[in-house]
């Protein structure tokens, strides 16, 4: 067991603007981190669960948009939490594991005995303490939460063997085009220090590469070769496949929800996962209401304190509303996200959809979707300040920022 002294610290990686484009429309106005999920920004979630791990020092967050987008919250947060929170920017990707190496210096500034790292884009319960004292039972250089999937779905994501007893990771392979295990990885790791010599072992590897291959007079003939990238180390296949099978890494299965975070379909449904987790961590964040001095509340519901609705209006299951929302009288709220000063007006109906902000839904109009997370059309998005005008049907549509429809539209992309 680790002593009571002994620091952790927390790295959760956030991407860039380059690596947010299939979650466009709504990456043009916020960092993808920062779009609301349940009410609270993405990165807020894991950043949220970093606070119950025992001996928590700092959380930094590492990627490369610029400071001042992340400036407010982290601010914000720091205060809130009562933890030091770090935004630390790349110059360049160098990966997820080098990433992680490139700011190892101020990682380590506090001697921590051990580090989680996260990656912002995926949703889950985020089980912590517990992969932390399983971490600590068996050992090793790191511990990966993994999550039992469909055979159809597991190739999607990296696959691993496992031996059922002592959980030791024998086999990893990153989207295998043959089935290997329906067991997979989940971006939630911890490692001890030993974590820096491991990168630095496969940069080193590159480097030495690369030297033998300018002293080769064939290849230096041959303007094609190029040297390889040492800054750049990933995660996944430089890493955990290499040492799999060493007794160095290990896993801590959950039984609980687990999704990734690519598209804005999926973004409603981890909205919806998350605001069912509130009902058993913090109930306080979802409101009720019977329709008698308030609106009538269905399920799992987040209001913003800001927010007006008519006493006559229906909402939920799986709605947030944000700061500033107006939702008029009769309005049917189902399965959506409704994002900060958007107007519905009388009697519209909106169902798995988000409506951007500032936007704006006429009288008895319907924005909706056939609720397919998957499918690319499967949820209807309005960018920001998209106004729907009366009596106006609105299906299985995006339609990108500062918009007008006057006339209903289905299975289109309106630029």
């Amino acid at each position: 067991m680790g002593s009571s002294d002994e620091k952790v610290v927390a790295v959760i990686m956030v991407g860039g603007p380059t690596k947010g484009t299939r979650f466009r429309p709504l990456s043009l106005n916020i960092p993808k981190p920062l779009f609301p999920l349940a009410g609270q920004p993405m990165v807020h979630h894991p950043i949220s669960a970093c606070k119950r791990i025992p001996n928590l020092g700092q959380i930094f967050l590492i990627g490369f948009y610029e400071e001042r987008e992340f400036a407010l919250y982290v601010s914000s947060i720091s205060n809130e939490l009562k933890v030091p929170v770090r935004y630390l920017r790349e110059d360049k990707p160098h990966g997820s594991a080098g990433g992680l190496y490139n700011f190892r210096d101020l990682i380590m500034e506090d001697s921590p005995s051990h580090i989680f790292l996260l990656n912002c884009d995926v949703c889950c319960s985020f089980p912590l303490p517990e992969m932390l004292e399983a971490h600590r039972k068996h050992g090793g250089m790191g511990t990966l939460l993994v999550i039992k999937v469909s055979a159809e779905s597991a190739n999607q994501f990296g696959e691993l063997v496992a031996d059922p007893v002592t959980n030791e990771l024998l086999h990893y392979t990153e989207k295998p085009e043959t089935f290997v295990s329906d067991r997979i990885n989940c971006g939630v790791y911890i490692f001890t220090p030993d974590i820096f010599n491991a990168i630095e072992g496969v940069s080193t590897q590159w480097k030495d590469r690369a030297d033998l291959r300018r002293l080769s007079s064939f290849e230096s003939l041959h303007s094609a070769t190029r040297n390889a990238p040492t800054h750049f180390v990933r995660l996944d296949q430089d890493i955990l496949s290499p040492l799999a099978g060493k007794k160095q890494l290990y896993t801590y299965e959950t039984l609980d929800f687990w999704e990734q975070i690519k598209t804005p379909g999926m973004s409603l449904k981890c909205s919806g996962l998350y605001l069912s987790q509130f009902r058993f961590t913090t109930p306080h964040l979802l409101v009720s209401g019977d329709g008698t001095k308030s609106a009538s509340i269905i399920g799992d519901v987040y209001v913003h304190a800001s927010a007006k609705i008519h006493p006559s209006a229906k909402i939920g299951p799986n709605v947030s509303i944000s700061a500033n929302a107006r939702i008029g009288a009769g309005v049917r709220l189902i399965s959506c996200i409704i994002l900060d000063n958007v107007e519905i007006k009388d009697n519209a109906v909106v169902i798995h959809a988000i409506v951007g902000w500032k936007s704006s839904i006429g009288r008895w109009s319907r924005v909706q979707a056939s609720g397919n997370y998957n499918s690319k059309l499967g949820t209807t998005i309005l960018g920001e300040a998209v106004t729907v005008e009366d009596e106006v049907v609105v299906i299985n549509s995006v339609v990108l920022p500062h918009k007008t429809l006057n006339v209903s539209v289905q299975e289109e992309i309106i630029l």
